[in-house]
């Protein structure tokens, strides 16, 4: 293929490059007159955001697949967010944490993340006002939920305003890409139990399983001993300069872990919402039964329904829901006023978009 050939594409390309570019600059000019509008008020709208990256999937008709799409333009929404004012985030730290992957995901690259030691401090650094949200794990497809965050939510001030779906990738990594000096591995709980089945068919019993705060603590700790290995993601396996033993050894091909978003603030419709609550019923027959009677005489949709000790007296419980819906929308609203009658203890943890990406 010759340069005259190719020559009439490139300089096409190069033209829609400066168009493209022009026009991210007006978007710019947009959202910086918005920011001087709100003034100190509220700038992140993840409604708006989830309208938005549904509507441009809806308008695309190229060669792009939607999901490039939509992550192409999270990044645009993020660099002209932070025209407006640039947010920071709290997550479960070290670097290379999928907590970390899961904040750029929502949040694209703009924003500035904050690595917090555990998901305690993570939440106190929001509810303090020292960053404006916090992105915390709450539930994995094979391991369940996340006991601490469901704990925390309890009592926490802070508001669910948005969700984050992240496919899981584990990796098996050390310092030199040797299985054989394998004596420990190190990784969180969660990632351990991910794991289990590919661990017990691929190492010897003797290989001491430790669990850590954080798969990439579990890194980090890799990356200063030679006999330990860390199950981890790839962005761990670079930011310490691991090699990589063995990819995707979790057991489940389809593992993925939800996160929610938490902040101050109350987030309106966006057509395609969700509901999370924390319930508890008086210890007596049919309470439960009669808590979901509620949601299927309203016609909503439960997608979630977990219980967990209540930590304030013997086999006492709470139950964490979901349903479909926003809680101003008629018949959510109604559904959540019936209930508040018939339970003991109810907290709305927040109302916000069903994750795009």
């Amino acid at each position: 293929m010759s340069d005259d050939q190719l020559q009439p594409h490139r300089q096409a390309i190069d033209n829609i490059d400066q168009e493209i570019l022009t026009l991210l600059n007006k978007r710019a000019e947009h959202a910086h007159a918005i920011g001087a509008l709100k003034g100190s008020g509220v700038v992140y709208r993840p409604e708006r955001e989830a309208q938005v990256l549904k509507r441009i999937q809806s308008l695309n008709s190229g060669l792009l697949p939607n999901e490039a799409v939509a992550r192409l333009f999270r990044e645009i929404m993020s660099e002209c967010l932070a025209v407006e004012r640039p947010l920071t985030i709290a997550y479960l730290g070290p670097e290379g944490t999928f907590s970390q992957l899961a904040t750029t995901k929502h949040f694209g690259h703009a924003a500035k993340t904050q690595a917090c030691h555990s998901i305690d401090d993570a939440f106190r650094l929001v509810e303090a006002r020292q960053a404006d949200y916090v992105v915390a794990p709450i539930e994995n497809s094979t391991e369940g939920a996340v006991g601490r965050t469901l704990d925390l939510l309890v009592a926490s001030p802070l508001k669910a305003c948005g969700e984050v779906m992240l496919r899981i990738h584990h990796h098996l990594l050390n310092k030199d890409g040797d299985m054989s000096c394998i004596k420990e591995i190190c990784a969180h709980p969660q990632a351990l139990g991910q794991c289990h089945e590919w661990l017990n068919r691929n190492l010897p019993a003797s290989v001491k399983r430790v669990p850590v705060s954080s798969n990439a603590e579990a890194a980090k700790i890799a990356s200063e001993h030679n006999h330990i290995a860390a199950i981890a993601s790839q962005a761990a396996a670079e930011r310490y300069h691991l090699i990589k033993i063995a990819s995707n050894i979790e057991d489940e091909p389809n593992n993925t872990t939800r996160f929610l978003v938490l902040g101050h603030q109350l987030t309106d419709i966006s057509g395609h919402d969700k509901t999370s609550l924390i319930v508890s019923v008086a210890h007596r027959a049919g309470s439960i039964y009669e808590l979901l009677k509620v949601f299927a005489e309203h016609g909503v949709s439960m997608t979630k329904f977990e219980s967990r000790p209540s930590r304030t007296g013997l086999w006492e419980y709470v139950f964490f829901i979901d349903i479909e819906g926003h809680q101003k929308q008629e018949n959510v609203a109604q559904s959540l006023t019936e209930l508040e009658s018939d339970v003991s203890f109810i907290k709305i943890i927040g109302s916000y978009p069903i994750a795009v990406l």
